[in-house]
């Protein structure tokens, strides 16, 4: 009997040590000194990440939480059980620090630099586990930043702790029917009891990591205005000691096309518990600093994503012969796959921008222009990786060819994991117009101008470089002349063209980032960066279009 080929799968091993931006990058950002001092804990984590976690995700690939709402003998459970690699998961996010990190601050403003570094290498592997620890993040930045002590010190060192049997997660309980991305429309109610208790009633529609222990939440005090200004953020403590829910039910898993190992939620709220986190109004602007937090998590879970995918594309090619050759010597073959590396190198170099002023924020080291720069990147970030991680998951399994598209080869989950990347906390059009909102109200374009320009300038004398920052620095002066423009047209015109210069900003951001890494890394001997932003720049940065609406109403009848 003829024994049939077998083609072997592409494998990772030590996700830290064989990624080609992470380590240059952190070279140039760390001094040696501190550099020495972090990488033990980003050298394990890879190799938890692409040594234990990707394995057991491959073996637990068929499961999903199951929901079982009542017992044997009719009690009112609703219990959840988890995957075994969420388990796992749970366990190595407590003990690494994955949130502590950036809370104990050893390394002042760089210690988010740290976190993320480690968020970047644990997500790929987690089954998506890096959605409550999001969360979890921005529950802890939302509570400091509220100062309200009492509620800080019950949660904090639960939300913080590296020891897995006290270690909590948070929820986001936001999304409600009637309302998606318009929270204004909440239609939960706040009322106080007879002893003060505030208690809340009404239906979420769609809670992610539904078995967190606590969730920050917004909900309506009675007698307050309808829209955002009249909705006040509480936190709930979801379960009591013996782990059971308090006045809340869930009524179902919601059955989704990716993100499928991730527990979310339809629940009821019925006079549930709850602690007013800072004032009975402006709910939507107190939970802003979670949605800051979270955001950030999106974009570097963006390219920690597009990294797994374009890593597993170029084992695959390394191994597969067809046509005479293996795939990696095939002149397409290596076009896709560099162009697939120089985004996902873009991606890597636009999220760690804005980590880096989150880290400088919270540290209190950041000057009023890079405050305006945060603000105005930390949506364009989102939605410019988002777009980007959608379009290289389906390319890595287009590169890799049927098994790319066979589900027990753990392939089709990248993809689908990656599209709720452009839609969870905020979809790209309504961080599109969230751009255009900051720059409204705090500005911010210029600043991004100037910062831009301050990255490229070091590229003199390097004519391919050069031209590369060229091609940042005029798209940047168009998207800005487009904005004087489409202010003076009007609202509708404005808005019409929002994607496009949303999109540009991201994408100039990250090619000047690139720019200036690869002045540095080609003074130390690797070309690899210098050839990555001269092909993003190829590819194009500059996503602004006319837009015609009466066309457009045409067109959509």
């Amino acid at each position: 009997m003829v024994t049939p080929f077998n083609q072997p799968p592409p494998e990772l091993g030590n996700t830290y040590h064989h990624d080609p931006v992470l380590r240059p990058w952190l070279e140039r950002v760390f001094a040696r000194e501190l550099l020495e001092s972090v990488e033990p804990s980003l050298a394990r984590m890879g190799e938890l990440a692409g040594e234990e976690l990707y394995p057991l995700s491959l073996e637990d690939l068929p499961n999903e939480p199951v929901l079982t709402r009542w017992d044997a003998w009719g009690e009112r459970i609703d219990h959840i059980e988890l995957t075994r690699l969420w388990q796992r998961a749970e366990q190595i996010a407590a003990e690494e620090g994955v949130v502590a990190t950036a809370y104990e601050a050893k390394h002042g403003a760089l210690s988010r630099v740290h976190q993320f570094a480690l968020v970047y290498l644990f997500g790929p592997s987690s089954d998506v586990y890096a959605c409550p620890l999001a969360m979890t993040d921005g529950c802890a930045r939302s509570l400091l930043d509220a100062k309200n002590d009492a509620l800080a010190d019950q949660i904090l060192p639960h939300l913080l702790s590296r020891d897995p049997g006290e270690f909590w997660t948070s929820g986001q309980w936001m999304t409600e029917s009637p309302g998606g991305s318009d929270v204004g429309l909440s239609e939960t109610v706040a009322r106080q009891d007879e002893n003060g208790q505030w208690r809340l009633t009404g239906r979420k529609w769609f809670t992610s990591a539904a078995t967190s222990q606590v969730a920050l939440t917004l909900a309506r005090p009675e007698g307050n205005p309808e829209g955002g200004r009249g909705l006040a953020l509480f936190l709930v403590k979801a379960r009591d000691e013996q782990g059971r829910l308090i006045n809340i039910r869930l009524e179902r898993l919601k059955d989704k096309l990716g993100t499928r190992k991730l527990p979310t939620a339809e629940l009821w709220l019925d006079d549930t518990p709850a602690e007013l986190v800072l004032g009975t109004t402006d709910g939507v602007k107190n939970i802003t600093p979670m949605l800051n937090i979270t955001r950030t998590w999106n974009t570097v879970i963006a390219a920690g994503g597009m990294r797994r995918a374009v890593t597993l594309a170029r084992d695959y090619a390394k191994k597969r012969f067809a046509f005479g050759q293996n795939l990696e010597d095939k002149p397409l073959h290596i076009e896709t796959l560099a162009n697939m590396e120089a985004e996902t190198a873009a991606a890597f170099h636009l999220s760690f921008e804005v980590v880096q002023l989150l880290g400088k924020k919270e540290a209190g080291e950041i000057s009023p222009e890079e405050m305006k720069v945060w603000r105005l990147l930390t949506p364009i970030a989102k939605l410019t990786t988002g777009k980007q991680a959608v379009a290289v998951a389906s390319e890595a399994l287009e590169a890799i060819g049927g098994a790319g598209y066979v589900e027990d080869t753990g392939l089709p989950m990248l993809l689908r994991d990656a599209q709720t990347l452009p839609i969870w906390e905020g979809t790209t059009n309504v961080l599109s117009l969230d751009s255009l909102r900051a720059i409204g109200h705090t500005g911010g374009a210029r600043e991004l101008l100037t910062r831009i320009e301050a990255c490229v300038g070091g590229a003199s004398g390097d004519d391919a470089l050069e031209d590369a920052g060229r091609a940042a620095v005029d798209a940047m002066m168009r998207a800005l002349t487009w904005l004087a423009e489409a202010q003076a047209a009007g609202q509708d015109t404005l808005e019409a063209g929002a994607r496009g210069f949303a999109l540009t900003l991201g994408r100039s951001t990250a090619l000047a980032c690139m720019v200036r890494q690869a002045v540095y890394s080609s003074a130390h001997d690797d070309a690899r960066p210098r050839a990555a932003a001269i092909r993003f720049a190829r590819i194009g940065v500059n996503c602004l279009k006319p837009t015609d609406l009466e066309e457009a109403r045409l067109l959509i009848g």
